[in-house]
This record gives C-alpha cells, structure tokens and sequence, in this order.
C-alpha cells in the first residue's frame, strides 16, 4: 500500500487516536518500512520477479539475468547497494547463495570442501541472514526518507518525499539457493528444500550427483545418479513449492556429467528406451562370452542384445566409457526438463568456451525447445589463460599468427596485457556473458565465489600494506579514501548498521526525552557531505 493509503487505513482502525498517544505517522513509517512480513512472503514475491525476467529473457536473449555468490549477508546488501547506486535499479540482480561457500565458509566444523560435509541448517541460516540485511537496508533508506518528510516546510516538498517513498525499490531479490545434491534421501531433499523455501528462496538448485560421495563441480571423481534418482528429486523440490504456496517457484537442474566418468549403481531397464536404458547404454563394458569369464562378485548385465560384464573399481563404483559426457549431459538435460519439471538447466563445464555450451544447448532444444541456462562463470577457470589460449587458437587457424607465436607456457604474462592478443582476450572476457546468453540460452549468470577472493585479496592488500611500511595510510588510501570516492556508503558505519533507526525509534516513543547516538558528537558526521 501506498504511505497515504497506510495512514487511512491507520485512521480507520483508530478513530480516536492511538491508544498510549502514538503518533498514526510513525505507526504507518514502521509498516512501510517493515517491507515483508515473512521471509515465506519474500520467495512468493521474488518467484513472480524471476518468472517474469525470464519470459522477458526469451524474448530478447539481451535481457539475461546476473548474480554473484554471497557468503554473509552483509555482501548481499553492499552488491545490492552497489548497483542501485550505479543503475538506479535492481532489475535482473540476483543473488546466488553457493554450497562451496558455505561449506567453506559457514559451518561450525571448519573450512570444508565442496563435498556436502556441512550442517543442512547453515544452507537455511544464510538465506535467513541475506534476507535479513536485505530488509535491514530497506529499512535504513526508508527511514532516511522519512526523516526527509519529517523536515519537509511545505506540502509540495513534502508530496515530493511521500513520492519517494511510495516509489521505493526494495533491495530484497530473488536468491538462487544451492541445495547441493539434497543432503541425503529423496524425503530428506524435500524437507530441506522446505527449510530453504521459508528461509526466502525462490529458487533452488540441484545436481544429479550422489549425496554421500558429493563432490565440487570443478574436481575429479564425481559419481552422477541414474536419471530416475535425480528426476524423483526435482519432483520433491517442486512438492516443497507446492506444499509452501509458492507456485512460481523455479528450480534449476544442475548436471555434472561432462566431468563425471563414474556411477554409484546400474538402474534396472524395463523396457528398451526408457532413462535406465538410456543411462546404462553408456557403461564402459567388455564383453562375457561364457560365465567362465566372470570372477566371483562380478556382475554382468544385457546391452543390445550382448551379455557384457560394466567396468567396476575397487570402491565399487562403475566407469562410463570415456568421451561420452557430452552425449550424457544431453540427455540428462532432456530427462530434467521434460520429465523433472525443471524450469532451468545448470551444466558445469571444465572451461568457458560459448562453442561448447551452445553445440549442447542446441541439441537439448531439438527436443525440449524451452531449455534455459543458468552458469557458472567460475573461478574455478582460470579466465585470463583460457580465453588467451581461445585467441591464439583462432589466430593461428585464421593465419594471423604462426603457430610459435605467443608460447602457451607464457600465455599470462603481464607482458601481454597491452598486446593485441591481451586487448582481444579482454574485450572477449567483457562481452562472454552477453555473447553465451545470446549464443547458448543463458538466462542467468553468476560467478559462484567472487566474495571469497575478493576478501582474500582485499584482506592480504591491506595487511600488507598496514604490517609493512605503509602503516596507516594502507588503510586509508586502499579502503576509506577508496569508499568516500566511490560513494560507498559503509563508510558511515553506524548509519549503515541502523544507528538512525534506532534514533527514529527512540523519538518515536518518547520524544523530547530519547537518548540519540547521531548527535553533533557522533563522528559519523565527519562523513555527513561525502557519500
């Protein structure tokens, strides 16, 4: 509702005033600024958001959507402060909560791996604390607007603010939440998947590895489930979306079979065709002539009409044959969407190459024409080296260059930064996004830990700098002369944690006689004029 519709209604419900004197003003600036009533309301709102962004998406592939992943909160709220104070909108950000993050981040046991070794409840409690900030910063700016309209002389500055406000642009956004790969059984990914929904996602990510042997997307060693597994998943997530009211809800099919060489278990075929056909045909198998040619314990199965017995190791594990995982993440793609219900596919890829994604993109399209990605613009790649060698490749085949030109074993030199080669690598890096979602269907791009190394960095920088000769003016050149310039503003770090809300309520309640922290002694003021 619109503040004056707010204060009507105020009005209405107390006809003769508050009781306890409450000014009906600062019980209506509370509601405004009180943006959502539960983080279950949040997932409902911002499923409809990323409906809608995607429907403008496919009909103008220029409209991709973009997110970066989020340890704290705190990062979510200054990404989304950063980029309303650039564009004045929040229009297609995201924020992409991953698992890496939190297994390295945000559990009670310790920097951990990508391997689902973290607690279920950490998932929940960051989506909680991301929404939480979000709010909190809906309710700093709010707050200084009605102080605005508080110091307002006359009704036209006054309609000016009231516009403001009624205007505002919340910075809550829809969250894409990495559920890993459902932390256990099909009933325990519904359970979570619950959790995670009430926490405020909107959208929620799934891969098909198994549960217990788990591992990051960018590591050897990762064993895929048959499509049945994985397609049972996706119906669970969707039935927690169902269940919670949320019927936008997106869910986002991750596939890790590119990079997958290894099963768990042969699923049964019933008949020819179906997704345990389908999976198994894949199998890296040598043929059984006779039973003399199986050892106690193996185990052999029908393919096309031959006995053969599938390539286990010692762990029990079984191989695919090798080069397959192209074909797979195909078909894999096509099971989730066509059978899963799954509204965007995720592939996970050794390497950014637009090439590659788009070949698979538009064989998964020959038969679910709707596939939409979301990737993983990772760190995992390392960017500079491998678009350099992109480049090369294609100067080489286009005769541009010799094939001894530009030394691969030399290739990230900073020698080459301002070389036509460097220039050309980095123009390429700039335009990768716009170029995979025009070429390969890419709704949604995000960099999975840019918050973890922008941290590292920032924090070894400073150190260096202030343990070293520099001292204090490290600091203060690399961060608080950086964030005035820049118009940051945490650099009023009391402001931005919600100092003045505090003031504001405090003279909501008792007026003349409210111990205020923002006085001509805070030294906040010292930043009044500068962001």
């Amino acid at each position: 509702m619109t503040y004056t519709e707010t204060l009507n209604n105020i009005q209405a419900r107390y006809p003769n005033g508050v009781p306890g004197g409450i000014n009906i003003e600062d019980i209506a600036q509370l509601k405004i600024q009180n943006t959502y009533e539960t983080h279950l309301d949040i997932a409902k709102a911002t499923a409809k958001v990323m409906r809608a962004d995607m429907a403008r998406y496919d009909a103008d592939s220029s409209q991709f959507t973009q997110s970066l992943g989020c340890w704290s909160g705190f990062h979510a709220m200054q990404m989304m402060r950063a980029i309303k104070r650039q564009k004045g909108t929040l229009d297609r950000a995201y924020v992409y909560l991953s698992g890496w993050m939190v297994a390295g981040m945000r559990n009670s046991f310790g920097h951990l791996p990508d391997q689902s070794m973290h607690e279920k409840t950490a998932v929940t409690d960051l989506i909680n604390e991301i929404y939480t900030s979000l709010r909190q910063a809906d309710e700093v700016d709010l707050n200084d607007l009605f102080a605005e309209l508080k110091a307002a002389e006359d009704d036209v500055s006054r309609q000016a603010v009231i516009a403001k406000i009624d205007g505002f642009e919340s910075y809550v956004r829809p969250i894409i939440a990495d559920i890993d790969a459902g932390f256990g059984n099909v009933h325990a990914t519904y359970l979570l998947a619950k959790e995670l929904i009430k926490a405020g996602a909107c959208c929620i990510q799934i891969e098909n590895q198994v549960s217990d042997a788990k591992q990051c997307g960018h590591q050897d060693g990762k064993v895929t489930v048959p499509r049945e597994d994985f397609i049972e998943k996706l119906r669970a997530v969707r039935m927690a979306f169902e269940e919670l009211g949320v019927d936008d809800g997106v869910i986002v099919a991750r596939t890790d079979s590119l990079g997958a060489g290894l099963t768990q278990k042969i699923p049964v075929s019933r008949e020819a065709g179906d997704h345990a056909a389908e999976y198994t045909k894949w199998l890296d198998v040598t043929p059984v002539n006779d039973l003399t040619d199986l050892d106690d314990g193996e185990v052999a199965i029908r393919l096309s009409g031959k006995l053969v017995k599938p390539t286990r190791l010692a762990n029990g594990l079984y191989k695919f044959k090798p080069d397959t995982g192209e074909a797979r993440v195909i078909e894999d793609c096509i099971a989730a969407l066509n059978d899963g219900g799954a509204d965007l596919l995720w592939i996970e890829t050794a390497t950014p190459n637009v090439a590659q994604i788009a070949g698979m993109v538009n064989s998964i399209r020959e038969a679910a024409p709707h596939a939409k990605l979301t990737y993983n613009n990772s760190p995992s790649f390392n960017w500079t080296l491998n678009i350099r060698k992109q480049v090369r490749a294609d100067w080489v085949a286009e005769g541009k260059i010799h094939d001894s030109s530009y030394p691969e074993a030399e290739l990230m030199s900073a020698r080459f930064d301002e070389d036509p080669l460097g220039i050309e690598a980095d123009a390429r890096l700039q335009a990768f996004q716009t170029d995979i979602s025009r070429e390969a269907g890419v709704f949604h791009n995000l960099i999975t830990l840019p918050t973890f190394h922008m941290d590292a960095l920032g924090m070894d920088r400073l150190s260096e700098g202030y343990y070293g000769d520099e001292k204090m003016l490290a600091y203060v050149k690399n961060v608080q002369r950086a964030e005035i310039r820049g118009g940051v503003s945490a650099v009023r770090h009391q402001h931005e944690v919600g100092s003045d809300i505090g003031d504001s309520f405090k003279e909501m309640t008792g007026g003349d006689r409210a111990l205020k922290a923002g006085g001509e002694h805070n030294t906040m003021n010292q930043f009044a004029n500068v962001a």
